[in-house]
């Protein structure tokens, strides 16, 4: 907590303290998780990764860098509503959206025709008792 060390008591509302404090964390959580994404190589990572891992991670990528820069924008006094990264950042959900649709597409079960007509096939066939044979022809149903 080197801040919250840093920072006089005097200098800042008590009220706040917990809040600078969490935050301090929060910003040393984001430096660590960066140091690690850093210490492997772009080319080397995306080597590894199938295509839509690939497009997942530069769009996390840029969703964050443009976050981290729409928190600057509001340290600085500016509305980041107002500015162009707002923009950005909706254009950028846009796509995550659209590459969560391929993927939960991609994780769906595909159907089986073959064996589902067998299932039902199966599940509608009924035995004739007096016969123990199957019946050569179907026979149909009267629907009510």
């Amino acid at each position: 907590m080197e801040m919250a060390e840093d920072i006089n008591a005097e200098e800042y509302p008590t009220e706040i303290h917990d809040y600078l404090t969490t935050f301090e964390k929060s910003l040393t959580s984001v430096d660590e998780m960066l140091k690690t994404m850093m210490s492997v190589s772009r080319s080397e990572l995306l080597q590894k990764l199938e295509p839509l891992e690939q497009a997942k991670l530069d769009l996390v990528s840029a969703y964050t860098l443009n976050s981290m820069f729409w928190v600057y924008l509001a340290t600085q006094g500016i509305n980041p509503k107002e500015h162009p990264v707002k923009q950005e950042l909706e254009r950028i959900r846009t796509y995550m959206n659209k590459v969560k649709e391929i993927a939960d597409k991609k994780k769906a079960s595909k159907l089986d025709k073959g064996a589902a007509s067998r299932f039902v096939r199966n599940a509608l066939w009924e035995p004739n008792p007096e016969n123990d044979q199957a019946p050569t022809k179907a026979k149909k149903r009267k629907m009510n």
